[in-house]
């Protein structure tokens, strides 16, 4: 290193140390910018139905994506009235998956469980309710699960 230091002068020797460093480790060259961070917290979930007690031992039926920033997206139906639901009822989703009001439904126990697992907001989310049959399911008040 010395005679590199004497030949190409000492700043020269720092920035081919730099360059050598900058290809041996393939990682830094592709980092990106601090400043190239998202405005928008992640929004991301994947809804699912399933048919049992629970997501764990029940067959799911049906699932979709859902994402709302930066726009409402995924292949959730109805993205953006269900975006907006989050939005107004994040912090209390029963209020949502709960069967509107005169609704007359078997007391049958065939169960259907709804699910949101991913992140909502920047923060983690898990959320499950269980309907007593199919028509508790049919008759909710809002679109989130409505697919």
């Amino acid at each position: 290193m010395r005679s590199i230091a004497k030949g190409l002068g000492l700043g020269s020797a720092a920035m081919a140390l730099t360059a050598l460093t900058a290809l041996a480790w393939p990682g830094a060259a592709d980092a990106a910018p601090s400043g190239a961070e998202s405005l928008y917290a992640p929004s991301a979930l994947v809804l699912s139905i399933t048919a049992g007690e629970d997501i764990k031992h029940g067959t799911v039926l049906r699932a979709v994506t859902l994402v709302c920033a930066p726009t409402p997206g995924g292949s959730h139906p109805s993205a953006a009235a269900a975006c907006a639901e989050l939005r107004a009822h994040s912090a209390q989703l029963d209020a949502i998956t709960a069967p509107g009001a005169g609704v007359d439904c078997t007391r049958e126990w065939n169960p259907m469980t709804v699910a949101a697992d991913g992140v909502w907001q920047g923060r983690r989310m898990h959320y499950s309710y269980t309907f007593g049959n199919p028509c508790g399911l049919r008759h909710t008040n809002g679109a989130l699960f409505g697919f």
